[in-house]
Order: C-alpha cells, then structure tokens, then sequence
C-alpha cells in the first residue's frame, strides 16, 4: 500500500471520503493543497512532503540547518532627487491631487514644528513628531474613504489627508471641550469615527489583533472594504504582533499591516532589536503577501499601498508592508536620542533622504510646482496652525460629566453614588476645584 493510501486509511478507518478531507474542506484549504494530501494511491513516489504542517517542503537528503533566506528586495519609485527610476512606475495622479499630498506634508511639518515647540514650553503635555517619516502620507492617499486605520501614534498624516482638520488636531491636543475623546487621552491619541480612524491607544501592538478582527468582520459583511494597520519595527516585538498576523493569515482578513521601520523604536537600534531580515521576512513566515518599500519614497509607498489594498479587497488576505525609513526627531517629548545615536548621523540622513525634498524635486521636475510657493504654503500653514493652537488655548476644559458617560447604557447604582458625590464636592468647594475651567 502506498503512502498516501496509509495516510488515508488512518484517517478514514472506513471507506468513503477520508476525514481528513472533510476536515480539510471544514477549514476550506485551498484545492491544491488537498489534491497534495488526498491524491489517488496509484500515484507515482513524490519529493513533496505530505505532512499537513509543511506541505510546501521538499525531501533532502542533507543534514542542513537553515539559518538565512534570499534577502527581500526594496521597492523603490524615485531616487532621493525625485527622478522616476522606470517610466512603467510613474504613479497616475492628476496634478491636483499630487500637490495637495504635497501641501498636507508641508502642513504636518509645520504643525510639528509649533506643537513640539507648544509642549516644551508647557502649554501642553506630550507631543510625537513626524520629522523624516512624512512620506506615510501616501499609504493613505492609496486607501477608499470608508477603509478602517487602526493606528500607533505618528498617523498624524493619515489624519490630515483624510481630511481631520487643524482645529481638531489642536482641541484633542489641548483636551478640551471640542475634542472628540472628550479630554479622555493624552495629547496625539486622535480618534475620528466619521474618518473610520479608531482611537489610538498608547499600550505597543494592541491595534493589531484588532485590525485583524475588524477586518474579519469586514469579510464576513462583504463590504469590499479592508483595514490598515500601523505601527513601528519596535511593536514588532509584542506577543500582538505575532497573534494579530497569525489570526489574519489563518482566517484570510482583508487587512494591510502597515510596518514603519524606522531604525530605532523607542530607543533601541534595529541591530538589537532583532537578527533576521527585517520584519518583511516574518510575513513570509506567516503565510502573509509581503512587500518591502523605500519608506522615504512616497511614490513607493502610494503604489505598494494600491496594490496591498487591492489583494486584500479582492482576494480577502492580509498583507504586509515594510517601509524603511529613518526616525529624524527623537521618539517623543519625553525622549533625548542624542543618548543612542550621534547628532551628526540625524544631521546627515536630513541632508541625504528627505521625503518633503524628494516630493518636491519631483513636482518641479513635471513643472507642478515652484520654490517660490513652498515659502508660501509654509507661511501659511503656520498662520493656519497658530491660528486653530490659539483658539483650542482658550477653550474650556469638557464637562466632569463624561467623567461617567460612554461605557455603560444605564449608570449602575455604586457609579450614581459617586457622580452624587462629586457633584456635591463642587458645589461646596467650587474654588477648589476651579469648575469654571470645565464645560457645563
């Protein structure tokens, strides 16, 4: 008796279709696979192994570990002057379009620049740039509308080209009256249900097993929508990571996981984060459609986008992006790199890859833009910024109220009993706890 005729009799015990089959079209494997498992017994010797947790694998006769794999390349669309490297690449966009991802960069660097300046001198409390990682803004110039982001912190950009305003980015960063999280979050933490941008939360990785999850849910609905998720080379490293990948793989989620490799994490240098070949390579080993991108260039990014969401949609798999890119500003407010990297090193990669300089270089060389408008949009979007940081300033703090709505339906008895009493507390103490700061 052959092989697979053994295979198959253990499985069965009977004749009739072997349980294994049936157990294999229960988890709907992919008919080639089964074909591989379930295959006449008259068949000639394969090299192919036919054990159901490997089934790709080949026979070898050599006793060899294997410690490395072909490294992934890096997709690439222009080089760091902005000059399109293969006609075939050059992206379809109408000028319209690509200036105003132009002008959104502009904006988000400017509002960097006056918010990171807002919290060191203590108008507000935390802040997280973008310097050198502006060109994410085209992952998001790839996605529909109606597309679900789950991000980590640093999607500002995201945001903005989906159309979260200036004033809204200041009032959830002031925490007050206006912001949508109700002054719930620290400052960056947006959330936006009209945009389909879920509330980001400061714990690492959490936001993965729930794209995953969402986009499930998304599958199972047949809404032809997908999800898209963020988050840094240093995430990678939680247990969510590796779950959230997994459950997508396995349950065929149209999810994009969306990977800023940009060096340094939190403070810890990619060379000891991790040994094998950058994050792309565990997406492989999860089964997941994998690409790895220059993360400087925003053409690159836009088109790896497009096609990772169109993979998703269409064939409802998940997909994984890296894009290498470079960390400019220090990991937050609260964060000095000068502790593990040179001064001259961030001065350098500035000078060499910018991702505003390269999408620049390429609207000027198409005769889309001129220098003399970069001062210009840059004055004005910091009039712009100053503006909206001015009047979220003034604003009240949002009611002690929402200390207690928007978890439960009906207030349970012991939650009455305190709002009770922290009503009373203000009414006797009202200097004390200064009530005209708060929203009615």
């Amino acid at each position: 008796m052959s092989a697979s005729a053994l295979f198959r009799t253990a499985c069965t015990g009977r004749a009739g279709l072997p349980a294994m089959a049936r157990h294999s079209k229960a988890l709907g494997l992919l008919p080639s696979i089964q074909a591989a498992l379930f295959s006449g017994s008259g068949s000639a010797p394969r090299k192919k192994v036919m054990f159901p947790g490997a089934l790709t694998s080949e026979y070898t006769h050599d006793l060899r570990f294997a410690s490395s794999v072909e490294s992934i390349p890096t997709y690439q669309v222009m080089d760091t002057d902005g000059r399109v490297l293969d006609a075939a690449n050059e992206p379809h966009m109408s000028k319209e379009e690509a200036r105003n991802i132009y002008k959104n960069m502009l904006i988000l660097n400017a509002m960097d620049q006056i918010l990171y300046e807002a919290q060191r001198q203590g108008r507000i409390s935390f802040y997280m740039t973008s310097f050198g990682e502006e060109a994410l803004i085209g992952s998001a110039a790839a996605l529909d509308s109606k597309d679900h982001v789950f991000g980590q912190y640093r999607e500002a950009g995201v945001l903005l080209q989906r159309g979260f305003t200036l004033e809204q980015f200041m009032n959830q960063c002031y925490s007050n009256e206006k912001d949508l999280g109700k002054g719930r979050q620290m400052p960056i933490h947006y959330g936006s249900k009209e945009l389909h941008f879920q509330t980001i939360s400061s714990p690492l990785a959490t936001q993965i097993p729930q794209a995953a999850g969402a986009a499930y849910a998304m599958r199972r609905e047949g809404s032809k929508q997908c999800a898209i998720c963020y988050f840094g080379e240093g995430a990678a490293s939680e247990g969510d990571f590796h779950a959230g990948l997994n459950m997508a793989a396995t349950l065929g989620c149209p999810v994009i996981f969306y990977c800023r490799n940009n060096g340094y994490a939190i403070s810890t240098p990619s060379i000891e984060q991790y040994r094998g070949d950058g994050i792309a390579s565990r997406g492989i080993g999860y089964g997941i459609d994998t690409i790895r991108v220059d993360g400087n260039d925003i053409w690159a990014i836009y088109s790896a986008t497009k096609a990772a969401r169109k993979i998703a949609v269409e064939q409802n798999k998940p997909v994984l992006i890296e894009a290498m890119t470079y960390r400019v500003s220090h990991h937050s407010t609260s964060d000095d790199s000068s502790a593990y990297r040179s001064t001259k090193e961030v001065e350098d990669w500035s000078k060499r890859d910018n991702p505003i300089s390269r999408m620049r270089a390429w609207l000027e060389g198409k005769g889309w833009w001129t220098k003399s408008e970069d001062a210009e949009v840059t004055k004005a979007a910091k009039a712009d910024v100053l503006r909206a940081f001015a009047a979220a300033e003034t604003l009240k703090k949002p009611s002690i109220r929402h200390l207690f709505e928007d978890v439960y339906d009906q207030l349970p008895p012991e939650l009455e009993r305190e709002r009770a009493e922290i009503e009373g507390l203000i009414r006797k103490y009202p200097d004390y706890y200064q009530v005209n700061e708060f929203a009615k």
